[in-house]
């Protein structure tokens, strides 16, 4: 009979020492991450580091000086990590320092100016003496981890080699390759709890509010919260489609050319919301929380946008509207038309004060074993340029970078709400019935 309370089995390796790096914005259950995954290692006698503030300090070493304990880099020692899964914060800190940043092709490889930031990476890395790199963040760090092995495949056979595997962050959930990220239940409790909050406040005025919650690709967690929150809508941009659609010509400022986009249509966004409020009151609650993703910011039509400033790409800066305000001033014109009389709205934005809170249970398991997935991963299944997942019931498994990122745009492709699925229909169940 097996011993079901036997250590997992020691596996032959070659790592001395693996570097931990966490970048891009905080998550609840991210130290349940890195604790886990050190402590896997340490555990089989492999030394751990932990990158302090993302590749910040990775991506300016000249070779001129040795990166510094304490400073750089600490030491992720058994005391180090002591009672840290379910701590708050991020232990080894974060930063948007990117260093794949100019390379968007295949051929920027050759670019040496292009690749700069990434050899100084690199060789900030071969420095410490690190056999293996974990990276812990969004999108676009699971996008700088591929970049970091394509790099290395570019320098043959006979250099040095850093194998990298990659674990999913962000409180979006917006990910490709794995069903939940750690942080996001925890994120969506926390911003539900306030919504309950809300709704207190709301039916004490007998006024609405409208809250703006993060998400600018897709609306998974303005769904949740408003799920779990018991909000009377919830609108993201999965849902504008159909005759909440429109469209118009611009004019793109990065390449003078003009375009088609697709935009909200204003007025039967309008006309939806209003609907759901007059119902409610002939229910007898004349107040609410409606929710919408600020993401919608994007589909808003150009005359909203007058002086917003936009990237090299042409996006607007979503952090310069508030969208929840203009929306709630567009809510409460509309609701005064349609019925005649006046009701208060309240425009809030919620969301930042969800990425650093206590992480719940689920988060913290969800967590220890994508930790302990990267040390499977490289010293068990001896992968690289892998992201580890999970499925059912936390059953490991690892995705190819390849199956995540576009070989030729190296982007990732952002995971929406399917609108025809049990997750998107579940909102309009529990939301409040109109006749259309």
């Amino acid at each position: 009979m097996d011993n079901t309370l036997a250590r997992p089995p020691k596996t032959d390796h070659s790592f001395n020492r693996v570097a931990i790096l966490f970048a891009g914005g905080p998550a609840p259950a991210a130290n349940a991450v890195i604790s886990t995954a050190a402590v896997s290692f340490l555990r089989n006698g492999v030394e751990v580091i932990g990158i302090k503030h993302g590749y910040s300090s990775l991506m300016e070493y000249d070779g001129s000086a040795e990166l510094v304990e304490g400073e750089d880099y600490v030491i992720l020692d058994h005391t180090f990590l002591t009672r840290s899964r379910a701590k708050q914060g991020i232990m080894i800190g974060t930063a948007r320092a990117n260093p794949g940043k100019s390379i968007s092709h295949p051929s920027h490889y050759e670019d040496n100016e292009r690749v700069a930031p990434m050899k100084r990476t690199y060789e900030a890395l071969c420095s410490l003496g690190v056999d293996a790199l974990i990276s812990l963040g969004g999108d676009d760090t699971l996008k700088t981890a591929n970049k970091f092995k394509l790099y290395q495949d570019h320098l043959g056979d006979d250099a040095r080699h850093i194998p990298v595997v990659h674990l999913p962050k962000t409180i979006d959930n917006d990910y490709m390759g794995i069903d939940f990220t750690f942080g996001f239940f925890t994120a969506v409790e926390t911003l539900a709890s306030e919504i309950r909050n809300l709704l207190y406040d709301a039916e004490a005025g007998r006024a609405y509010f409208l809250c703006e919650l993060m998400g600018r690709s897709a609306g998974w967690l303005a769904y949740g919260a408003a799920i779990a929150g018991e909000a009377s809508l919830v609108i993201s941009v999965e849902d504008i489609i159909g005759e909440y659609a429109t469209e118009e010509k611009w004019t793109n400022p990065a390449t003078g050319e003009t375009e088609t986009r697709t935009i909200m249509n204003m007025d039967k966004v309008m006309e939806r919301m209003v609907k759901t409020m007059l119902v409610r009151e002939q229910e007898g609650k004349p107040f609410g929380v409606i929710v919408v993703a600020e993401g919608l910011a994007e589909f808003l039509p150009m005359s909203y946008l007058e002086g917003i400033p936009r990237d090299d790409h042409g996006h607007i800066s979503i952090s310069q509207i508030n969208l929840c305000q203009m929306m709630g001033e567009l809510l409460s014109s509309a609701y005064e038309a349609a019925s005649g009389s006046t009701r208060k709205i309240n425009g809030l934005q919620l969301g930042y004060e969800s990425r650093c809170a206590r992480p719940h249970a689920y988060d913290v398991m969800l967590g220890s074993q994508l930790g302990v997935g990267a040390y499977r991963a490289l010293v068990e299944e001896n992968l690289n340029g892998v992201m580890v997942s999970v499925t059912g019931q936390l059953d490991l498994h690892y995705v190819p970078f390849e199956k995540l990122v576009d070989p030729e745009t190296l982007v990732t492709v952002v995971r929406f709400i399917d609108v025809k699925s049990d997750f998107h229909r579940l909102a309009r169940f529990l939301e409040t019935y109109i006749n259309e």
